[in-house]
């Protein structure tokens, strides 16, 4: 069942998602106001968050895979929707729904549906349409005519509810910020001041909590070393307060990793790869029957044991990802911290 809880009025979090091609991307660019992705970007491998400021409100855009991509398995698709909703933890305020203006396909018409499917029916309540535009007429008057004439957007926009926004692709032009925001807070407030959560981000912020405590107790005894070096080199107030900004960063850093790798995101791996051994059994069967009987248990074997090596290196990788440690990438974040940050030496 879908709840919808409070959220904080600090910073917005916003789930950009495609259907194809770069819309989603050049959304991600026009929110932020630089290029995160390059123009032709079509497609991204693994979910990201970026933060940044939309009309000076904190804002937290996290992409995903396009829905329609066909260069992901299955199984890598389940895997960073988990991590999408990993990134945007305990819940997106808004899911921004991005699609090309001028080429709207029969597979965008579809969105709503699979949105439904992979989110929980009331996601929809939360989702803005994005039409990316090129041209010198964007703004409320490109709006009005696609509310009077343009009957396939007006079929697509009342999916959503008829919310929906014009962006220019290139992402220099923020002249249309402002009025982002203002959608984006009045759905908001017409929510409550809620944003949207289900069982599997409950889930999901549930797994990063317990990855943070995990990373939290791996890395005491560095905790502990840092701490000592500020002792070198600084007494009393300032100590005191390079403590805290060291803790809040060492904080941030964990929060980060646990959200990209976690329990849930390592469980879904070792189910895609695990299915190998059953799906290669088949196969191998199946390819084998042509063979005759013998043909189908020599191939279906041979099939197996090549998938079942693939779940278990999966299994085997994710036990040393468990347990593993890595003093060299923590070294590196306490000396480039503290020697960037608090540089000068005790007086």
């Amino acid at each position: 069942m879908d709840k919808r809880k409070k959220g904080s009025a600090v910073e917005l979090r916003l789930m950009v998602v495609g259907s194809s091609g770069p819309s989603q991307f050049l959304l991600t660019n026009a929110i932020l106001g630089r290029q995160e992705f390059p123009k032709d970007t079509n497609s991204i491998s693994c979910s990201s968050k970026k933060t940044g400021e939309l009309a000076g409100r904190r804002v937290a855009v996290v992409n995903g895979p396009n829905i329609y991509d066909k260069d992901i398995s299955p199984a890598k698709r389940e895997m960073e929707l988990r991590r999408a909703k990993c990134l945007s933890i305990p819940g997106p305020h808004a899911f921004l729904v991005a699609f090309d203006m001028g080429n709207i396909s029969p597979n965008d018409m579809n969105t709503a549906r699979l949105l439904k499917k992979r989110f929980g029916k009331r996601c929809l309540k939360h989702c803005i349409v994005m039409l990316a535009y090129d041209g010198p007429q964007v703004g409320s008057e490109l709006e009005n005519r696609i509310k009077k004439s343009a009957w396939h957007l007006r079929e697509l926009v009342e999916k959503y509810e008829g919310r929906f926004h014009i962006f220019n692709k290139k992402w220099r032009d923020r002249s249309r910020d402002r009025d982002l925001l203002q959608k984006l807070e009045v759905l908001n407030a017409s929510l409550g001041g809620a944003f949207f959560s289900s069982s599997t981000f409950q889930k999901a912020e549930e797994r990063v909590k317990k990855e943070e405590k995990r990373l939290r107790k791996q890395r005491s005894a560095e905790t502990e070393r840092a701490w000592t070096e500020l002792d070198k080199q600084y007494i009393e107030e300032d100590l005191h307060h390079r403590r805290d900004v060291y803790t809040n960063c060492l904080s941030a850093d964990i929060r980060a990793r646990a959200e990209m790798d976690n329990s849930w995101l390592r469980t879904s791996l070792a189910r895609g790869l695990g299915t190998g051994l059953v799906v290669g059994a088949v196969l191998g069967a199946l390819v084998g029957s042509i063979e005759g009987p013998w043909g189908m248990v020599l191939y279906g074997v041979i099939g197996g044991a090549v998938g079942g090596s693939a779940g278990g290196t999966a299994q085997v990788a994710i036990e040393r990802m468990e347990n593993r440690v890595a003093p060299y990438a923590r070294l590196n974040f306490n000396s480039i911290f503290i020697n960037r940050f608090f540089a000068a030496p005790r007086t």
